[in-house]
């Protein structure tokens, strides 16, 4: 995409969104006791970085710079940290290295520190014993450069603690959704009595693309903070695969990054922050054929969607955040080639090509972490009107709709892509349906879906 169409794409929507207003004013109150900052700062990889852990070839360029944008709820009670970072994934110990960096960083726990991975491909993707385990292979191997992880975490660290001097009162949250159409569609495709998951992030099958949507969560929502009539910040969550092209090189951000920065450009006040939910089976396959243009539609109509769930957004006084946490143990996988004798053969057998070894090496990675009795914290801000969640890995999006069903009176937002390491965790229904034999990349057991419902209506119950 060349510079001046996208200055050209900037210019629509800054004329479509320009000069919105809220539909709800309401008089700064009395603050409760809690203050908000926020923090950024850039996390793209150097030229040559592996991208998606060395599943393509290493990045010859930047299209655009990634980034890592979060907050800090501080005042009360325990301080909270939210992050969302332009990155495929974390996993393990690197996952784990963030929150205890960012907690130490923000005077909290690491349970208090929410990481979330946006997803996109064209991006780096970290699971520090992994490398490891590749290093010491007699093939060898690279999937990621350790020293730019650290480097990343401790300036993550820094811009933490510089934000917490610059802390704002939290008087009020808003609250707004729309629906957004032609976007998101379902992997699970039903070929004439016969269910598949081959509608991947781009498809070019005329006859899967014309297949219905299937199981989506069609509406994107925003979370605002306001001191009084300010707004400070905007987090809008949306559950798709965030890849329009990928694979060629050239670290980006995609269609997410690019819609952020039309929010920015229309309300340049309102520091914007994008996540994704729960979308393990839910991509743009059903409207993207891999066209490089795409990108640019599919920002635009993720940019709609968040104007829109500005413009319907309501303000409610802030009177109290309480946060919870539930722990989450799921089973590693019970599949001979995944016990750990098969993993280490494998990863040895310099026959196999290097995507396919850091595959073996992310498995032999999670079993030993389960192995040290690996627990998931799944936790839960609530500010009353809303709950915002962080779920594990590729979540497929019924946990996310069955969370909404605990609070049908609530606005209940669900991140997925936290804790990385299980992968795809599938519902019950599409195990016995082959999705992990036709996708692989899962390696906890069946069973999960009851797992996680379990702790979901621990977290919402009233």
């Amino acid at each position: 995409m060349s510079t001046q169409s996208r200055r050209d794409t900037l210019k629509l929507l800054t004329g479509l969104v320009a000069g919105t207003l809220l539909p709800l004013s309401v008089p700064a109150q009395e603050n409760p006791g809690w203050q908000f900052a926020m923090f950024r700062l850039d996390v793209t990889p150097p030229v040559g970085h592996p991208l998606l852990g060395n599943q393509f070839a290493p990045s010859t360029s930047v299209l655009d710079p990634l980034e890592s944008r979060g907050f800090v709820l501080t005042g009360t009670d325990r301080t909270i940290v939210l992050v969302s970072i332009d990155w495929c994934e974390l996993r393990n110990d690197a996952f784990q290295r963030w929150r205890t960096v960012l907690a130490d960083a923000a005077g909290t726990t690491p349970e208090r520190v929410l990481v979330h991975t946006v997803h996109q491909h064209d991006a780096p993707y970290f699971d520090l014993t992994a490398q490891k385990l590749l290093a010491a292979s007699k093939p060898g191997g690279k999937m990621l450069d350790a020293d730019f992880h650290e480097d990343c975490v401790q300036r993550a660290a820094a811009a933490v603690k510089d934000c917490l001097k610059k802390v704002r009162p939290l008087t009020h949250i808003g609250l707004g959704q729309a629906r957004i159409d032609q976007l998101a569609s379902s992997r699970r495709v039903d070929e004439n009595g016969k269910v598949s998951f081959r509608r991947y992030s781009r498809c070019t099958d005329a006859a899967l693309q014309a297949l219905p949507e299937g199981q989506v969560d069609p509406w994107l929502k925003t979370i605002s903070f306001w001191d009084g009539n300010e707004a400070l910040a905007a987090l809008s969550i949306y559950a798709c695969h965030p890849m329009s092209y990928y694979g060629g090189g050239e670290i980006s951000g995609d269609f997410p990054n690019l819609a952020r920065r039309m929010r920015e450009s229309a309300e340049p006040r309102v520091f914007q922050i994008f996540a994704s939910g729960c979308c393990g089976d839910v991509t743009a396959g059903k409207f993207n054929d891999g066209s490089k243009g795409n990108r640019v539609l599919f920002a635009e109509r993720l940019a709609k969607g968040m104007s829109a769930a500005w413009d319907n957004t309501r303000k409610h006084a802030l009177t109290g955040i309480t946060f919870r946490n539930e722990r989450l143990v799921l089973p590693h996988s019970e599949l001979e080639s995944m016990n750990e004798v098969t993993l280490r053969n494998r990863m040895e057998d310099a026959s196999i090509p290097l995507a396919s070894r850091v595959q073996l090496a992310l498995g032999l990675s999670s079993l030993m972490q389960h192995a040290e009795g690996h627990q998931i914290d799944v936790p839960m801000i609530d500010f009353g009107p809303a709950q915002l969640l962080l779920l594990p890995a590729e979540s497929f999006v019924a946990y996310q709709l069955f969370a909404q069903q605990q609070r049908p009176d609530s606005f209940v937002i669900t991140l997925g892509f936290g804790e990385s390491a299980p992968g795809y965790i599938p519902t019950n229904q599409a195990y016995r349906e082959g999705f992990r034999e036709e996708h692989g990349y899962t390696w906890n057991r069946p069973g999960a879906e009851d797992l996680i419902q379990a702790v979901l209506k621990k977290l919402l119950a009233k």
